[in-house]
C-alpha cells in the first residue's frame, strides 16, 4: 500500500538540514545490518526521535527505516556500504509505478561553434548563490537556461567518513564554474540566483537546461536524462545507449564534464565495480541524491 505523503521542507530548511542528512545517510549505510533503532540514531546525532523523523523525512522523502530497509533488501556486499544498493532495493510496497523526480523542460540549446570554441566570448551569463536541497548552490545562468550548478561544502570535519569531502569553498565552487567560461561576461547577481533556485526546485517544476558543450557531450547528457529515477548506468551502458560500445572511457570523461549537476543526473552514472566515487561534488552528495531519488521513486514523493 502507498504510504502517505510527506510533505518536504522549504528549501531553505532543506539546505540547512543536507550536511547533517549526509551524515545520517552515511551512519545508516555504515551500521544498516545492525538495524539501529529510531532512538539510537535520533541519539547519535543529538536530536529527540520526534524531531529526528520528521527533518529526515521531510528531506528525504522516505523514513530512516525505509532507508535501512532499503540497505537490508539488497543484494550487494561490499557495495552496500558505499551506499550503491539503495537503487537496487526492492521495496514491498504497491507503487503504481516510477514517478518522475522532475517534469523537466529541456532546452537543448548549445554555444555556437565559434562562442564554444572561445571559451564563451560575447555570451552574457549571471552566476549567484542560493540555496538547495544538498547545500549551498552555485548557479550559473543564462536567458536561456541554467547553465551550470556546482555546490559549496561546509568545513571537511563535518565529512563523514574520510575522502567523501570535496573541501570546496565558496570561492572554489565560484571559481570552478567561472573557469568554465573563462570569456563570458560573467555578472554576479545573489538575489538572482536566489530567484532562480527557489523557481527550479519548485516540485513540479519546468527546467530550461542551456546544455553548452560539445555535440559527444552533449549526446552523452541527453542520455544521462534518460535514466530513470532510481535507476543507475555503468559508463559503458551509457556508451552503447548513445550508439558507441568502445566509448565508455569517452563517455566517462563527458559525465564527469557535465556543468548542470542534479537536473543532468550524473549521480546516476556508476563505474564499472558500481561504487559511488569520482563524483565531482562528493561522494557524500552522491549518496544523499541517490538516496532522495529512491523517495522520489517508491514512495510517490516529490
Amino acid at each position: 500500500m502507498m504510504t502517505e505523503q510527506i510533505s518536504h521542507l522549504p528549501l531553505d530548511e532543506r539546505c540547512v538540514a543536507y550536511d547533517r542528512m549526509a551524515n545520517v545517510l552515511t551512519f545508516l549505510g555504515d551500521n544498516w545490518k545492525d538495524r539501529p533503532s529510531l532512538s539510537q540514531t535520533a541519539e547519535h546525532f543529538g536530536l529527540s526521535p520526534f524531531h529526528f523523523q520528521r527533518e529526515f523525512s521531510r528531506w528525504a522523502g522516505l523514513t530512516p527505516k525505509q532507508y535501512v530497509s532499503a540497505h537490508a533488501h539488497a543484494a550487494a556486499g561490499e557495495a552496500l556500504r558505499e551506499g550503491a544498493s539503495v537503487l537496487e532495493a526492492s521495496f514491498e510496497v504497491d507503487a503504481s509505478g516510477p514517478s518522475r523526480l522532475h517534469d523537466l523542460f529541456i532546452a537543448h540549446e548549445a554555444l555556437t561553434p565559434g562562442e564554444a570554441g572561445s571559451g564563451g566570448r560575447n555570451v552574457t551569463l549571471t552566476i549567484g548563490k542560493g540555496p538547495t536541497p544538498f547545500g549551498l548552490g552555485v548557479f550559473l545562468f543564462s536567458d536561456r537556461g541554467l547553465t551550470a550548478l556546482g555546490f559549496v561544502d561546509a568545513s571537511p570535519e563535518t565529512a563523514g567518513r574520510p575522502g567523501e569531502h570535496t573541501g570546496r569553498t565558496e570561492e572554489d565552487a565560484f571559481q570552478d564554474l567561472v573557469s568554465r567560461y573563462p570569456r563570458a561576461d560573467i555578472r554576479r547577481d545573489d538575489q538572482a540566483a536566489a530567484r532562480f533556485a527557489e523557481n527550479v526546485f519548485e516540485p513540479g517544476a519546468q527546467v530550461p537546461l542551456a546544455l553548452y558543450g560539445t555535440p559527444f557531450r552533449r549526446q552523452v547528457w541527453r542520455a544521462l536524462l534518460e535514466i530513470p529515477v532510481g535507476e543507475t548506468r555503468t559508463y559503458g551502458a551509457l556508451a552503447s545507449l548513445i550508439g558507441n560500445d568502445k566509448a565508455a572511457r569517452a563517455t566517462g570523461t563527458a559525465v564527469g564534464a557535465n556543468p548542470i549537476s542534479w537536473f543532468i543526473p550524473c549521480h546516476r552514472a556508476l563505474a564499472s565495480d558500481g561504487r559511488l566515487h569520482n563524483y565531482h561534488w562528493g561522494v557524500r552528495r552522491k549518496r544523499a541524491m541517490l538516496a532522495m531519488e529512491a523517495g522520489f521513486r517508491d514512495y510517490g514523493t516529490g
